[in-house]
């Protein structure tokens, strides 16, 4: 609901219907029977075009990065650099997928577009993981140089 009300469209909610559009394309779309609506607990079903108008829905949206939410586990080792690459196979087409914990008090709508907007940036060529490393690898060049 909170990425509804920044801007972003709602394909689906809960349940995302995947067929495969060509070889190397998945398209998500939701079931007709939850077309426009999201539930909402303590309030119910929310019908967003309603809501938030025609502006606010997509009706198919290609399917370009799976994130997996899972609770966070303070003991578990997770990736801080972004270096780990995982991806998925879904009917037969590889996809990149993230893993992100979460935990009471994380924004999850704003780490998700974070995650959307990085993920771009890295098909784009700008990759700040690479940026760091660099910069890091050339610190250590000239500190071990003195």
């Amino acid at each position: 609901l909170e990425l509804v009300q920044k801007g972003h469209r709602l394909v689906a909610d809960d349940r995302v219907e995947l067929y495969q559009h060509d070889e190397l394309t998945l398209v998500g779309e939701a079931p007709e029977i939850l077309n426009n609506l999201i539930e909402i607990r303590g309030i119910g079903i929310v019908d967003v075009m309603t809501l938030f108008g025609a502006g606010a829905i997509l009706d198919t949206k290609q399917v370009d990065l799976l994130v997996h939410l899972e609770n966070w586990t303070p003991d578990k080792q997770y990736d801080r650099l972004g270096r780990a690459v995982e991806t998925t196979e879904v009917m037969g087409v590889s996809i990149p997928k993230m893993r992100i914990p979460v935990k009471t008090g994380r924004n999850v709508s704003i780490i998700l577009e974070v995650a959307a907007m990085n993920f771009r940036a890295k098909k784009m060529g700008f990759d700040a993981t690479k940026t760091f490393t660099e910069r890091l690898e050339q610190l250590i060049a000239e500190n071990s140089e003195q």
